[in-house]
């Protein structure tokens, strides 16, 4: 028996654009506790983004209180260095506000076709991430500013340089502020060829 065409007007459908339009990047967060379990969940299902030859190259950090000092103090260092210690005491605050702290990471390839595919593939894994987080009512900020090409940061984190590096450091939480956002019209960015 042949299957009835999808419908592509139905709730779920719905509902699945609303989660990937409506999600944030989230600065500001409440001080509220996540549970462990539900961000255990959440990588679990990150983890089932598509990679080329199954590779699974993605590999997750969660970062607990010792962690998160060690960063914030290379923070500061890093911040300091390049432009001074009132903006590198500015970013310390502002990052020991993010309760959550999750680093992803890429195993490295010789061979480029395949470091650009695992690439990829830890992309949609941390999309996947970010999507549960926010239908799960958390908010996230995807980063990858300097601390995380730092060999520091590879030491604090536990990893080795050679053999992989840092697709983002990710901070999670309840979100204390939701900003607004667009995109361009879709006319703007789909071609359409014959």
């Amino acid at each position: 028996m042949k299957k009835p065409a999808p419908s592509y007007e139905t709730p779920e459908v719905r509902e699945t654009a609303e989660l990937i339009r409506g999600r944030r990047t989230i600065d500001l967060y409440l001080q509220t506790p996540v549970p462990g379990e539900l961000v255990r969940d959440a990588i679990e299902t990150a983890i089932w983004a598509p990679n080329h030859h199954v590779t699974e190259p993605w590999r997750f950090y969660l970062l607990g209180e010792e962690a998160k000092t060690r960063c914030l103090d290379l923070c500061y260092d890093i911040v300091s260095a390049t432009k001074g210690e009132e903006k590198a005491a500015f970013k310390r605050r502002s990052w020991s506000e993010k309760p959550g702290w999750l680093v992803v990471t890429c195993e490295r390839s010789d061979d480029e076709l395949r470091q650009r595919e695992d690439y990829g593939a830890c992309c949609a894994a941390v999309q996947n991430l970010l999507l549960y987080l926010w239908k799960v009512g958390l908010g996230s900020k995807w980063t990858t500013g300097p601390i995380t090409r730092d060999d520091r940061f590879a030491e604090i984190v536990g990893f080795d340089p050679a053999q992989a590096f840092v697709v983002g450091l990710i901070w999670f939480g309840y979100a204390k502020v939701t900003p607004e956002q667009s995109r361009r019209p879709l006319a703007e960015v789909l071609e359409t060829l014959p």
